[in-house]
This record gives structure tokens, C-alpha cells and sequence, in this order.
């Protein structure tokens, strides 16, 4: 034991424990007050339990194993040089001079389900040295009116203490449009949660990213304040050929005739998302059988990629209905005689000529005239 340490009694090591015992079940319950805060059961929740919600994790994700086409590659390395050149480009370069507080870098990822979103933001902040902090829509949403403000404005102050990259996933709901038409206190707690998150957004100093399948649904507001939108398209067939090699493992047993092309060319429509479920169901068709039937088939990665595809159209579609209805566009032009087919310029004529006629027959008739039933014009009146 080094020199100076106090020698303590067993008495006093006694009352420590007691102390301890007491303490700790004391924080206990306020954990779990907390913690009940936290889900919900109580509309005032501690600013510290708040901050807990949101916790700093290690990214799992590298930026070489992103497989993406090259445009979206570059797209993504362009926003990143924002950031890696950040002294030269503000400094040297004077940028500061139109961007006076232009440390904030959001980016905005955007395109169908299973397209690389999520992997690229963790990709993203292991490229940067940063830990991310995963944002959903229901971690921050509250039912209570004004919690929601100050979970959002509680995800930057993390994100900014730890200074970690932030990242909102099925951000369509947290920058989605406000509303114009207000009738509830609901209806104005949305248009709260997006002001403040337009606030934090303007006033916060580090990396935070957002994804969506739904971009369509942002508000204006929010596009001009993200420096850049980059679109997740399908994977053309040179990526499904990388997808393929890194997601079906070298120790799967499958027939000669499987190769990395050919799996391209049969999984055309489908994400990197999808292709994982095709391996984990053509994997499980085939372990359950025998001897040398007992490996992964043509047939079964068929089978799995008809499943797959068909979830994709008949129940996770992401296109609505309204989306893929045709508008038709009626418009109204009045025709010279000219412009009518030939069938129809005589008896066009013939009625023209006719109303005409009879427009001036009525306009001459003493019978019918206006002024001789209204204003007479006779000597006895003059």
C-alpha cells in the first residue's frame, strides 16, 4: 500500500457501506424516476435524464466497404472536403466572408430502403474520428405538449458536448412541412418542433446527417440550410456484382454455375438491403437438405429473390398510389373555322349564318324592340 493512504477502521468501514447502501438505493429511485420520465410517464422530464436518451456510439461501418456507384461516391467525398479543408477553404480561400459561421456541415441522404443510407453515415463518422449519435423520430417525439422542442434541442447539446456526428434517420418526419392550417395544440406543437429544430440546426457546430425514403416531404426551409443532397439510387449491375462478392460469404456451398454476374443479372431492382435477405433465405432453403444437394442452388436464390421482389411491390412499396396516378391536363382553345374538319366547316357556316340573321330580324321587329315597350318615343310624349 503506498505511503499516506489512511488506514481506515472496521467501524468506519461499516458506516461507509451503510452510507453506500443508502446512497444507492437512493439513486435507484431516481433512476428510475428517470427513466419513467423518459418513456413518457411524466410530462417534466430532468435536463440530465434527457441527455441520457441520447447516447454516443462507436461506428461499425468503413468508408471503403461502402459499395455505391461512382457519382454518389464522389458526391459524398465532395461534402466531406467541406469539412477536411475547412481552414483553407474559410481562411485562405475566404469563404467566411459569405458563410461567417459555416462550421455546420449537413448532409442529406435520400432514396429507397436498403440503398447504403445508414452505412454511410456510420461510414462517415469512422472516416471523420467522430462517434455517432443515432437519432429516430420516436426517441424525440413526446406525447406531452413541448417535450418534443426540448428532446430535439437535447439531441445537438449531446451531439456538441461529445462532439459526435449526429444522424436522424426517417428525418421526413422531423423536417417534414409545417403545417399552414392550425386547429389544435397538436397541430401547433408540430410547427414548435420544427422551428426549433431550424434554430438548433442554424446555430449548431459539428456534422449531422439525415435520411430519408420520403425527400419530397421536406420543408423548403430545411433544403437550403443542408449543404448537400445525395441521392441512393438502386445499385447499378457493376455494384450488384460488388454486393453480391462482400454479402454472399466464400463459405456458402453453391453450385459452379452461381457466379457474380449471373446473380447481378437475376437481382436487378433490388438494394444491398434486399440482397442480404435473398442470401439468408436461399442459405436456409438449403442447409435443410442432404449429401451433396446440401448447397445453395440456382434455384433457390430465384425462389428468394421472387420473395424479396414481391414484398417490395405488394407491401413495403414506397411509391403511394396518389404518386402513381397519371394527371390528365384538360385545356380549352376556341377553334377558327379553318382548324374544324373539313365534315364540319359547311354546317359551321350554315349556323353562324343562321344565328346571324336572326340576331338582326329581333333586332328589327317593333314587336320585340326595347324601346318600344319601355321607351316610347311617340309625339303624344314629346
Amino acid at each position: 500500500m503506498p505511503k499516506g493512504w489512511p488506514i481506515e477502521s472496521t467501524t468506519s468501514k461499516e458506516k461507509k457501506t451503510e452510507n453506500y447502501s443508502t446512497e444507492s438505493t437512493t439513486l435507484k429511485e431516481k433512476k428510475t424516476e428517470n427513466n419513467s420520465a423518459v418513456n413518457g410517464s411524466n410530462p417534466e422530464t430532468p435536463e440530465m435524464a434527457r441527455l441520457e436518451m441520447f447516447t454516443p456510439e462507436a461506428p461499425n461501418r468503413k468508408m471503403n466497404d461502402l459499395i455505391v456507384p461512382l457519382v454518389v461516391r464522389e458526391q459524398i467525398e465532395t461534402a466531406l472536403n467541406r469539412i477536411l479543408y475547412h481552414d483553407e477553404l474559410y481562411h485562405k480561400w475566404n469563404l467566411k466572408k459569405i458563410d461567417p459561421h459555416g462550421r455546420r456541415v449537413a448532409i442529406n441522404m435520400y432514396g429507397p430502403p436498403g440503398t447504403g443510407k445508414t452505412f454511410c453515415a456510420e461510414a462517415i463518422a469512422d472516416y471523420l474520428g467522430k462517434q455517432i449519435i443515432k437519432v429516430n423520430y420516436a426517441e424525440i417525439e413526446s406525447k406531452y405538449v413541448g417535450e418534443t422542442p426540448k428532446n430535439i434541442t437535447a439531441a445537438f447539446k449531446k451531439a456538441y458536448e461529445t462532439n459526435a456526428v449526429i444522424f436522424f434517420d426517417e428525418a421526413d418526419s422531423i423536417l417534414g412541412k409545417r403545417l399552414t392550417n392550425v386547429t389544435q395544440s397538436a397541430d401547433h406543437g408540430v410547427n414548435v418542433s420544427r422551428s426549433v429544430m431550424l434554430l438548433e440546426l442554424d446555430k449548431f457546430d459539428g456534422v449531422v446527417i439525415f435520411a430519408t425514403n420520403l425527400a419530397s416531404n421536406y420543408d423548403e426551409a430545411f433544403v437550403r440550410r443542408i449543404l448537400a443532397h445525395i441521392e441512393f439510387d438502386l445499385p447499378d449491375e457493376a455494384c450488384l456484382i460488388k454486393l453480391w462478392e462482400k454479402l454472399l460469404p466464400e463459405e456458402v456451398p453453391r453450385g459452379d454455375n452461381i457466379t457474380s454476374k449471373w446473380l447481378a443479372q437475376k437481382s436487378t431492382g433490388l438494394a444491398g438491403g434486399d440482397i442480404l435477405n435473398v442470401v439468408k433465405l436461399a442459405a436456409s432453403q438449403a442447409v435443410s437438405r442432404n449429401g451433396d444437394q446440401r448447397l445453395v442452388m440456382q434455384s433457390d436464390i430465384i425462389n428468394a429473390i421472387v420473395q424479396v421482389k414481391n414484398a417490395k411491390d405488394k407491401i413495403g412499396s414506397t411509391v403511394t398510389k396518389q404518386q402513381t396516378t397519371t394527371t390528365t391536363v384538360v385545356t380549352e382553345r376556341v377553334l377558327t373555322t379553318e382548324e374544324l374538319p373539313p365534315n364540319l366547316q359547311e354546317p359551321f357556316q350554315k349556323a353562324v349564318a343562321y344565328q346571324l340573321a336572326k340576331n338582326e330580324n329581333s333586332l328589327e321587329s317593333p314587336s320585340s324592340g326595347f324601346f318600344n315597350n319601355n321607351h316610347s318615343t311617340s309625339d303624344d310624349t314629346v
